[in-house]
């Protein structure tokens, strides 16, 4: 059974909902694009495990850890400045957008397209975390991904 434990890192970015418009007389529907770049970064990230392992086959369990950014407003301040260590009443989890469930589309969308897997449909159990980063410039997700037996 193979599985694989990686970083993106990056903020993570969930995956739009599609919009309408409409051009002359044709209606169409197009992606924004707002998740791109996040979505490169995941690819990026599992790219080295692909080319190494292979793809994942079969029924498949996730985990992913997402690690958002913190406001300013979590750091304590000393001396005016803000500093790098956090205020006593700063939260643990993030529960603001974006919500975890478009978080996860994006990424299994992009896993799918980088080759983890032939179809996200392989993926049977998926557990998310959504935590604030406890480091400064420092976010993304961290992504286990594990055949199951059958």
């Amino acid at each position: 059974m193979k599985q694989y434990t990686f970083f993106a890192q990056g903020e993570p970015k969930a995956q739009p909902r599609p919009r309408a418009c409409i051009r002359g007389r044709r209606a169409g529907v197009y992606d924004p694009g707002t998740a791109d770049k996040w979505k490169a970064q995941v690819k990026k990230a599992v790219k080295p495990y692909i080319d190494e392992q292979g793809m994942l086959v079969g029924p498949i369990r996730v985990h992913l850890n997402f690690f958002m950014p913190r406001p300013q407003a979590h750091w304590c301040i000393r001396g005016g400045n803000r500093s790098n260590e956090l205020s006593t009443k700063a939260p643990t989890y993030h529960t603001t957008k974006p919500d975890h469930d478009n978080l996860e589309k994006a990424v299994l969308d992009a896993l799918t397209d980088a080759g983890l897997w032939a179809d996200d449909a392989q993926v049977c159990s998926v557990r998310k975390d959504k935590v604030y980063s406890n480091n400064k410039g420092f976010c993304g997700c961290e992504i286990t991904a594990k055949e199951l037996e059958e």
